[in-house]
C-alpha cells in the first residue's frame, strides 16, 4: 500500500472511530476526470477531514512550515501532510494569487482533484462570507466541475485558541457538481463573479450557514 492510501485510510478510520461523522452526496464525486472541490471553512481539520473522506484525492495547500520541521515531530507531519495530497505554500502568499491558482491547475490539467475555500480563511463567527472568485477562475479556465462542500459542526474539533482537538461529530455533505463553461484564462470579471456566486448559493444550501454578505478579513490562516 502506498503511503497516500495508507496515510488517508488510517486517517478515515481514526475520524471514524473517534467522530462518527455523518457523509453524505460522496456519489456526486466525478469518478475520472479533473474536479474542483469547493468547501466552506470553519477549521483547522476541514482540508484534512475532506481529503481523508472524499473518495478520490484532493490536493489543498498547507502552510510550508509544515513541511520544513525537524526532528521526529517534523518528519511526521512532513510524512502525512505529504501523504494526504497537501500542497506546499510559503506564508504570506495569497491562495487566490495567480501563481498560487496556477499551481492548482497544473494539477486539473492531470485529471486530478483540487480543494479551495472560496470564502479566503476560515470564518471565526460561523458566518458564509463572499466568494472571492479564484473558484470562478478555476471553473473557467479548466472546465472542470466544481463539487460544493457543505461542512458543519468541525468548528467544535478544535476551537479557535485550543491546541487540543476534541473529538465531535461532524456532518460533510457533498453536492452535485455544478458545470461551467470552459472558456480559458481570458474571460470577463463579470462572468467570474457570476460562477462564484452560484458555488457560494450550492455551499451555503448544504451548510445551512446565514451569509454575512462581505469577505471575511481576518488574517489568513495558511
Amino acid at each position: 500500500m502506498g503511503v497516500y492510501k495508507l496515510t488517508r485510510t488510517s486517517t478515515r478510520a481514526l475520524i471514524a472511530g473517534l467522530c462518527r461523522p455523518t457523509i453524505i452526496g460522496l456519489e456526486n464525486v466525478p469518478p475520472t476526470g479533473p474536479f474542483i472541490v469547493a468547501a466552506n471553512h470553519l477549521s483547522f481539520l476541514d482540508s484534512v477531514l475532506v481529503q481523508a473522506l472524499m473518495p478520490r484525492r484532493v490536493a489543498f495547500f498547507a502552510k510550508a512550515e509544515y513541511f520544513t520541521g525537524t526532528g521526529l515531530k517534523g518528519a511526521a507531519m512532513r510524512s502525512f501532510f505529504e501523504g494526504v495530497g497537501s500542497i506546499p505554500v510559503e506564508r504570506g502568499e495569497q491562495a487566490a494569487s495567480v501563481a498560487a491558482l496556477r499551481t492548482l491547475l497544473d494539477i486539473l490539467d492531470q485529471d486530478g482533484g483540487i480543494g479551495i475555500y472560496p470564502e479566503g480563511t476560515r470564518s471565526r463567527d460561523g458566518l458564509l462570507y463572499r466568494g472571492r472568485t479564484g473558484v470562478g477562475w478555476l471553473a473557467l479556465t479548466s472546465g472542470a466541475p466544481v463539487v460544493p462542500v457543505g461542512l458543519i459542526g468541525t468548528e467544535r474539533l478544535q476551537p479557535a485558541g485550543a491546541r487540543m482537538i476534541r473529538p465531535q461529530h461532524f456532518t460533510m455533505k457533498v453536492g452535485r457538481p455544478l458545470y461551467f463553461q470552459k472558456t480559458g484564462p481570458d474571460h470577463a470579471l463579470p462572468a467570474r463573479r457570476q460562477a462564484t456566486d452560484r458555488v457560494m448559493d450550492a455551499i451555503a444550501e448544504l451548510s445551512g450557514q446565514e451569509r454575512a454578505g462581505t469577505y471575511n478579513q481576518h488574517k489568513a490562516d495558511g
